[in-house]
């Protein structure tokens, strides 16, 4: 096992023992609160699938030349680990589990199998992940979709990047707050995120994360 499918497995294991810890009324709440950002996702996968499926697959999947689902090169968040939870059943979060402790003798992502991912919901850094080659084909021909794509990317850092509240940290810190931690939560021990919290005047006065009480 490799130090990403340990970290990896790590994450994945403490979100369903936090997952567990929380009661059925908890786990609602945590699916209300994830579906402004399904949605948000959900947009993208019909603009994709409607723009880009095509070259994708026929110029980077089939020939393997694709920079995307690199092995041991796809970058997650804690709050990635928490959407799929929340949205997978056990059987295939335990099949996560048993591809993670097998050695990965190949150089694609440890998470790609012959139909494509095994997520139910996939990282956002790869459901956000275009080559410039794709771009450029396609933009070329249709310029106004650039644009579209463009407010899909702002769309995407009022999810996760916190220079104001935004769910993946909150997600987080609902972890934060059973006493659970995961190298993975970027929002809450990144030096370079905690200084774009800084700046926005959203940590505490210690200058850690402004974790609330539960």
């Amino acid at each position: 096992m490799s130090d990403y499918q340990r970290e990896q497995l790590d994450t994945l294991k403490t979100v369903r023992q936090g997952l567990l810890r929380i009661k059925a009324g908890g786990r609602q709440r945590l699916r209300e609160q994830i579906q402004p950002y399904m949605a948000f996702r959900q947009t993208v996968d019909r603009f994709l699938q409607r723009h880009f499926s095509g070259i994708c697959t026929r110029t980077c999947y089939d020939s393997k030349t694709s920079a995307c689902c690199s092995k041991d090169g796809i970058i997650t968040f804690f709050a990635d680990t928490v959407v799929n939870a929340l949205n997978s059943t056990a059987t295939q979060l335990d099949h996560l589990e048993t591809i993670l402790r097998r050695k990965n003798a190949g150089h694609r992502c440890i998470y790609l199998g012959p139909d494509g991912c095994l997520w139910s919901v996939r990282p956002v850094v790869c459901a956000m992940f275009l080559c410039d080659r794709a771009m450029d084909t396609v933009f070329e021909k249709e310029p106004d979709l650039k644009s579209r794509w463009e407010a899909l990317r702002r769309q995407e850092r009022g999810f996760k990047w916190p220079d104001r509240p935004v769910l993946f940290d909150d997600l987080e810190k609902a972890f934060l707050n059973l006493g659970l931690r995961s190298s993975l939560m970027h929002l809450n021990f990144s030096p370079g995120l905690l200084n774009v919290k800084r700046k926005a005047g959203l940590l505490d006065p210690s200058g850690g994360p402004a974790v609330p009480t539960a």
